[in-house]
């Protein structure tokens, strides 16, 4: 009997494995698809499905820097057991030197090794932030990974116009520590702006503060606000007068990425 992709999809839909394990169920028992459903039962291979349901907040980030590109790849899980596993770690190494090499698209590269996984090591296990950044000329690109149990938990990438690696390797150490969200103001939504600025006017009312000093008091401290998630206004780890603009000029931060597991 012929198996068609339907035939796989349906299979997978009831079960909840993956399209390689259904599809060898179905080769197994002919195409039949309850005598499939069984033999899936019998390997323990469909309580799989149950797995994806469990929250996934451990696992490991890999980063990996080829000539021009660098990228993150997030490997999620739900123990630091299976994060510090040696086939883990190297499975998001080896996820992210491909996607450094080809694009984002190349994790799907890895989804019959990931089902897997997910069946072996009994674990939710999915892909989870993947990042990709390029220098153009003149640029330099650098990376920086905080390691914990053998296995990678902060990952920056930095790119730098104008400057040397030491400095944006320097400036990728801060951003794993201080984890800003945007790279300039102007890219904050101005949602958040706005819903930021009600909430300080009320507790500047709230402190009683005179009414006449209310739009300085609120831009000081929206401006504290700013400093905290941009990049280029926070002050810089190893010298907290100087904001991190200020510091890298007349070099300028092009772009940056980061990821932390968990977060």
């Amino acid at each position: 009997m012929a198996i068609t992709a339907k035939d796989v999809q349906a299979l997978r839909q009831a079960t909840g494995v993956g399209m390689m394990d259904a599809k060898r169920a179905l080769e197994e028992n002919g195409g039949d698809m309850e005598a499939a459903t069984k033999w899936l039962r019998v390997q323990g291979l469909a309580s799989a499905a149950k797995r994806l349901e469990r929250v996934a907040g451990e696992g490991a980030v890999a980063v990996v820097r080829d000539g021009s590109v660098a990228a993150i790849v997030e490997l999620r899980c739900e123990t630091d057991f299976v994060a510090k596993s040696e086939e883990f770690v190297s499975l998001a190494d080896e996820m992210a030197a491909r996607v450094a090499q080809s694009g984002k698209h190349a994790v799907d590269e890895f989804q019959g090794r990931l089902e897997t996984l997910l069946t072996t090591l009994k674990e939710n296990i999915s892909v989870g932030r993947v990042e990709r950044l390029e220098a153009r000329e003149g640029e330099v690109i650098e990376t920086y990974v905080h390691q914990q149990s053998g296995r990678g938990v902060n990952a920056v990438i930095v790119v730098l116009s104008g400057g040397s690696a030491e400095v944006a390797h320097e400036i990728a150490v801060h951003i794993a520590f201080f984890k800003p969200s945007y790279l300039h103001r102007e890219e904050v939504p101005q949602a958040e702006v706005d819903a930021e600025r009600v909430t300080v006017e009320q507790i500047s009312r709230n402190e009683g503060k005179p009414e006449a000093a209310l739009p300085k008091i609120i831009e000081g401290r929206l401006n504290g606000w700013f400093k905290e998630r941009v990049l280029v206004e926070q002050p810089y780890v190893k010298d907290d007068k100087v904001p991190v603009g200020q510091y890298v000029a007349p070099a300028r931060i092009r772009a940056f990425a980061q990821v932390v597991v968990g977060g």
